[in-house]
């Protein structure tokens, strides 16, 4: 197949904007891509769900494909169809929509690709590795009419919801500050030599759009997170959730200008190149508010009992949200305790119900979130690469006279897997 093709498709995939089911049943049929670690929750997610189907399973690990097959398989009494190239997926018919889990690196370009195809696409969290591809995806669903859902499950509880619309009500008076949490127990990867590929893997095809570098198991397959060729470190992995709730709840719909972080490795001497302590600062001068975020590797402190959460500050009080699902609220200096509630959602299901009614509006993760929230994490990760404070400019989403930011913005791919300067 031709990948050129994914980048000319534009008239099929605006013909099935509103499309006919390729089930006659009205079924929505779902392939899977990347299956070994959070592809095993989109399984989950989804093929329980009534009217949808879990058709395809695809990864370039066939070891791990096979072993997923024979794993949902046996759970779901059913037969899956296997496949190492995502590209194959989008060329089926008989394919309603996908489940990105792959690696970070992949995460925008398989979401354009599907678009074109004219299929619908959940993706995991962070949308996008760069902040450039972030915002070609977004142009992607808008130009190819498709429903791109953001894997940020948090999004989705009827308890967090409520939280965001009592902050807009007022419950802690005038909101000026938002601080990500993001403390998980992150132990030493050590040192891993090059190797041969195993003969199982396509690590071409694992690679992908990034640069080709020797085969080392100190990439494949979790701890790619720890290397910038890959992934994002914690603040771009863990760390999306928390980015995106910062926002969300702090009512900015937009970048900020002014970004300043700071950390490094201070625990392991392994393989890992992003930091393991990162604090970084986030400023919006015209809102007059800013965010703060914090990663640590180890042993830690909790903030209000919080270890991977987001606190909002204001003049009346502050607001806890803890994990995915529970938010409470303390008043004025003697922090007298206020509401709070702990209830989950489903965000899959949200997903299929904006499938079927064919409106973004019915999302509680649209596209735009998925590039802005993992935009702020890319912007802390580029002050700390270059160490020092950064102006930007969130209309053009570039630096202004910047030149050394600016490279940092996008990356160079590595044919045939580009992402198009025009989607």
């Amino acid at each position: 197949m031709s990948t050129r093709r994914h980048f000319l498709m534009g008239a099929g995939a605006l013909a099935a904007a509103k499309p006919k089911l390729a089930s006659a049943n009205d079924t929505i049929r779902i392939a899977v891509l990347g299956v070994h670690g959070r592809g095993k929750s989109h399984i989950n997610g989804f093929q329980p769900l009534p009217n949808v189907e879990v058709v395809a399973l695809c990864d370039p690990d066939r070891k791990v494909l096979e072993e997923r097959a024979r794993q949902f398989g046996d759970k779901y009494n059913k037969k899956f169809d296997l496949e190492t190239d995502l590209r194959k997926i989008f060329d089926r018919k008989d394919i309603d929509a996908v489940s990105i889990a792959t690696p970070n690196h992949w995460h925008s370009l398989a979401t354009i690709w599907a678009c074109q195809a004219g299929k619908d696409v959940y993706v995991e969290k962070p949308g996008s590795h760069n902040i450039w591809e972030g915002r070609k995806m977004v142009e992607a669903a808008h130009k190819y009419q498709r429903i791109v859902q953001h894997g940020v499950q948090l999004r989705s509880s009827p308890a967090v919801q409520e939280a965001v619309k009592m902050l807009r009500n007022g419950i802690i008076g005038k909101v000026y500050m938002s601080r990500g949490l993001v403390f998980r127990w992150r132990p030493s990867i050590g040192h891993s030599p090059v190797e041969p590929v195993p003969p199982y893997l396509d690590y071409d095809l694992w690679t992908g759009p990034a640069k080709k570098l020797p085969f080392s198991r100190r990439y494949v397959h979790y701890n790619w997170h720890w290397h910038w060729n890959f992934g994002n470190g914690d603040v771009g992995n863990q760390g999306i959730h928390e980015t995106d709730m910062c926002m969300w709840g702090l009512g900015v719909e937009k970048l900020p200008s002014k970004i300043v972080a700071l950390g490094g490795k201070f625990l392991w001497d392994d393989d890992k190149e992003t930091p393991e302590v990162l604090t970084s600062a986030y400023y919006y001068p015209e809102e007059n508010k800013m965010i703060e975020f914090e990663v640590r590797p180890w042993c830690t402190n909790t903030e209000d009992g919080i270890t991977v959460g987001n606190i909002f500050y204001g003049d009346k009080g502050v607001m806890l949200i803890k994990g995915y699902d529970t938010y409470e609220v303390y008043f004025g200096r003697k922090r007298e305790p206020g509401p709070k509630r702990k209830e989950g959602g489903n965000h899959f299901a949200n997903f299929i119900e904006a499938v079927r009614s064919r409106k973004t509006s019915d999302q509680n993760g649209p596209v735009e979130t998925a590039h802005l929230a993992s935009a702020l994490a890319h912007l802390g990760n580029i002050s700390y690469r270059l160490g020092r404070e950064l102006e930007f400019d969130p209309k053009t989403e570039t630096f202004p006279h910047d030149e050394e930011a600016n490279k940092m913005l996008k990356r160079n791919y590595r044919a045939p897997f580009v992402v198009p300067e025009k989607v």
